[in-house]
């Protein structure tokens, strides 16, 4: 029997955000939401700019089969993971915001575990409830405006859930959040400017069971009738 290369997960899906990168070593993309009636899948919305990873995207571990064909994540590449993934809680530094998905209010203790040798590895932790010592050598901050001088890059954002086993050095803490400057690249994450994001979070509903999208457009004119994606106008 033949293996399954379908992603079922777009099928139950009825809300998907879909990235299409020029190439694997893009740090560029075009970001576009839809959503899915009886007819199929709609765009809702304008397309707008986002910001990859400073080496462009790599094939991660999500919802889909694996991928041979390109380069594949791993920790501290500067490049955006590549796939169908399921979009986790949303996060920032308000006490509450705008949407219907789940949200955690970060804290100055709160910190995501990038260490590919923690047992919390690619988790959002605590230290005060898990102790200085188990978030010692992470780079993430969950409030970074509180460590580096009013940082607002993840005042508002949401989970990307990249590697939900936590496979040791397959890359950890991906995000969609908002873009340091307009067209900055990032060190894996999605950025987009504020209002792109609010109006995200306000779109976004739990009970849609959304996902999140991320292609080179090649590998996306390969996969989109056989992952059941939505078509889209090609680039100009």
């Amino acid at each position: 029997m033949a293996a399954d290369t379908t992603v079922p997960a777009v099928q139950r899906a009825r809300q998907l955000i879909l990235v299409l990168a020029p190439d694997w070593d893009s740090p560029q993309g075009t970001l576009q939401a839809f959503e899915r009636d009886a007819k199929g899948w709609r765009a809702q919305g304008k397309a707008f700019d986002v910001s990859l990873g400073r080496h462009g995207s790599a094939w991660g571990l999500g919802l889909h089969p694996a991928q041979t064909d390109g380069p594949q994540k791993r920790e501290g590449d500067g490049r955006s993971p590549a796939g169908v993934f399921t979009i986790g809680e949303a996060f920032g530094y308000a006490s509450r915001i705008d949407s219907a998905m789940p949200y955690q209010a970060m804290q100055q203790s709160n910190y995501c575990i990038d260490v590919p040798g923690s047992p919390l590895y690619n988790q959002i932790v605590d230290a005060d409830k898990v102790g200085s010592a188990a978030v010692a050598g992470s780079t993430e901050p969950m409030r970074l405006d509180l460590q580096h001088a009013g940082d607002q890059r993840y005042r508002e954002g949401f989970v990307i859930q990249h590697n939900a086993q936590a496979t040791p050095g397959a890359g950890s803490c991906i995000f969609a959040h908002l873009w340091r400057a307009p067209g900055a690249p990032t060190a894996g994450c999605t950025a987009m400017q504020p209002a792109d994001m609010q109006r995200l979070l306000a779109w976004l509903r739990p009970s849609a069971a959304p996902l999140f999208v991320l292609l080179p457009r090649h590998a996306y004119r390969r996969l989109q009738a056989e992952w059941a994606l939505p078509a889209v106008e090609p680039a100009s």
